[in-house]
């Protein structure tokens, strides 16, 4: 009977070893099979150096093992699976997964400052700056083509204007940017110099004008210029168009204000209209000038008709106002005085009547 009891224990504890030994094996089974490295098709990489950890899943405790230098910053390279392999085993790491890949793709990420970007930057830190005016009206030359600068991804910082220079005697500007690092790196820093100068916009001619020469929409076309070549009187191109030229002026010149005049509504020689007004009286009579004269000029005209000389003010083209006497009240006979006629002429006349008084009940 105690024979019996324990035989029937030992096949107890003999079979409750075999499950425990079949558990743990198929344990470590499932344990290598995650473990077990497997080969990345597509690397990414934000440094000048490629690891183990990088190239492969399951990497353990080789995962910060350099095996190769990056590409360049925003490019991408290729690597033979075959060579991968034989560098892991010169490392001791085995047993890779290659998933039937041929090779494998490293891309070196990278941060991009555009050129434009940068220009930007510079001027907003050069504006109003000794001078200067605004970022917008600043035009900038490099001394090196600021062509896109790339920098490693964790440049992630703005740019930050840590040295700005500028000597506006010669326009000369020295600019450092720092940007920062979010992996605790020392930051970076880029310099910019070169040439900076204000610009404004100005109202340029299209081709050569004569003086006295009334411009017109298609004369003139709006540029930007340094304000320097321009001066604080740059005339506004709808300020421009309808004016008279004061003076010849060149084809892409910069018009100034003080290069225009009201255009002549009266020209030397000219016939024109003399009108002569006063309270209940408008009078009208020919005349010539004998001067040049914009809107509100004071010029010498001649009645034709009695051939005397009379000052008047240009009031419209082709038209000049004979001023009244203001010694006396005018009365048509002082208004014919004045226009010199010494008989009846065939004048406009218009007189203005009292109003008729209402009839008596």
């Amino acid at each position: 009977m105690i024979a019996r009891a324990l035989l029937l224990a030992t096949a107890l504890i003999a079979a409750s070893s075999a499950a425990a030994v079949a558990q743990t094996q198929e344990s470590f089974t499932n344990r290598n099979v995650i473990a077990a490295p497997v080969l990345r098709a597509n690397v990414q990489v934000s440094g000048d150096l490629v690891r183990i950890g990088d190239v492969i899943d399951n990497a353990g405790s080789a995962a910060q093992i350099a095996i190769y230098r990056a590409p360049d910053l925003g490019t991408t390279g290729s690597l033979p699976v075959a060579q991968v392999l034989n560098t892991l085993r010169a490392h001791h790491v085995i047993g890779v997964d290659t998933r039937d890949l041929r090779e494998i793709s490293v891309t070196r990420l990278a941060r991009t400052l555009e050129g434009k970007d940068i220009e930007l930057q510079i001027a907003r830190a050069l504006e109003r700056r000794n001078g200067l005016g605004d970022a917008a009206n600043l035009s900038l030359t490099f001394d090196r083509d600021p062509s896109d600068v790339r920098l490693d991804a964790g440049f992630t910082g703005a740019m930050q204007a840590a040295i700005v220079r500028y000597d506006n005697r010669n326009g000369r500007f020295d600019v450092t940017f720092e940007i920062g690092n979010d992996n605790g790196a020392a930051a970076a820093k880029l310099r910019f110099t070169g040439t900076a100068i204000e610009t404004v916009e100005a109202t340029v001619l299209a081709r050569n004008v004569e003086r006295n020469e009334i411009l017109k929409s298609s004369d003139v076309v709006v540029e930007r210029r340094p304000k320097a070549e321009v001066g604080a009187d740059a005339a506004a191109r709808d300020r421009a168009v309808g004016m008279q030229a004061r003076r010849q002026l060149r084809a892409g010149q910069a018009i100034r204000t003080a290069d225009l005049v009201k255009p002549d509504l009266v020209q030397r020689d000219q016939n024109v209209m003399l009108v002569y007004e006063a309270p209940g009286i408008y009078l009208t009579m020919r005349g010539k000038a004998l001067d040049n004269g914009t809107e509100g000029d004071v010029v010498s005209v001649m009645n034709v008709q009695s051939k005397r000389t009379l000052s008047g003010t240009v009031i419209g083209r082709g038209q000049v106002s004979i001023t009244p006497p203001a010694s006396r009240p005018a009365q048509t006979s002082d208004a014919t005085s004045s226009l010199g006629t010494t008989q009846p002429a065939p004048v406009a006349l218009a007189t203005v009547s009292s109003p008729v008084a209402p009839k008596a009940e």
